[in-house]
């Protein structure tokens, strides 16, 4: 099933720190889509709610009057970019039966197509996950553990039949969260390799379906050499 990313995040939840909207000069979501900007190119120590504010062009108080501290604006940031992305990932496929894998291979390739549409979202959950702290605890318990566990979804009963485990899922978060979304997140390497624009609408199909088509065969390559696990992940 194929499902189409909006271009800008739809309805995001209110969030920690999300002041309700009001007279403005920039609206709270050119505010927030900016603050990510800047949070994913400078990090949290790095940026000011100055830059954010020459950002934007506006007034050096407009911040701190809607979101109060660069901490409140974080939080606020961090779960208006994770609203959309669980809606979309919660979509199950149209097919009852699915073979697990077929789901799973389905889910990866949602999944990429969504973090092609906002590499800035990778690199600040890059630059977060490397620093222990309360913040990488609020993305981890609060967005990270949830969208793992629903990509994971399909994968339970290799892991209830010790083909998959918990190690396992965490190699499979990695390849897929943080190797396979590279090329969106580090554009001037990628480009450097091959000159094509890795997020076009072509690209990001081709790309994700080869990640999740690798992914996938060499799952089944394991539960191939367990007895009957073909009734499992159901072949093809």
């Amino acid at each position: 099933m194929d499902v189409e990313v909006a271009s800008e995040p739809r309805g995001p939840r209110k969030g920690r720190g999300r002041p309700p909207a009001g007279d403005s000069p920039a609206s709270a979501d050119e505010i927030l889509t900016a603050a990510l900007r800047v949070f994913a190119r400078d990090g949290f120590a790095g940026t000011s709610v100055a830059a954010i504010n020459r950002e934007l062009g506006v007034s050096h108080n407009l911040i701190h009057q809607r979101f109060g501290t660069k901490e409140a604006l974080w939080y606020a940031v961090v779960d208006w970019i994770f609203a959309n992305a669980v809606t979309l990932l919660k979509i199950r496929p149209e097919r009852d039966d699915m073979a697990p894998l077929e789901e799973f291979r389905t889910g990866i390739i949602r999944f990429l197509e969504l973090q092609a549409e906002y590499p800035d979202v990778v690199r600040l959950i890059s630059m977060e996950s490397a620093i222990e702290g309360p913040r990488l605890t609020y993305l981890y318990d609060r967005h990270i553990e949830p969208m793992l566990v629903l990509l994971a979804e399909p994968l339970k009963p290799l892991v209830q039949q010790k083909i998959l485990n918990r190690n396992d899922l965490r190699t499979l978060h990695f390849l897929i969260a943080h190797g396979a979304t590279a090329p969106f997140a580090l554009l001037p390497l990628a480009t450097r390799m091959a000159p094509a624009d890795p997020r076009s609408e072509r690209a990001v199909r081709r790309h994700a379906r080869l990640v999740a088509d690798t992914i996938v065969a060499g799952i089944e390559a394991r539960a191939a050499r367990i007895p009957g696990a073909d009734e499992i992940y159901g072949g093809r």
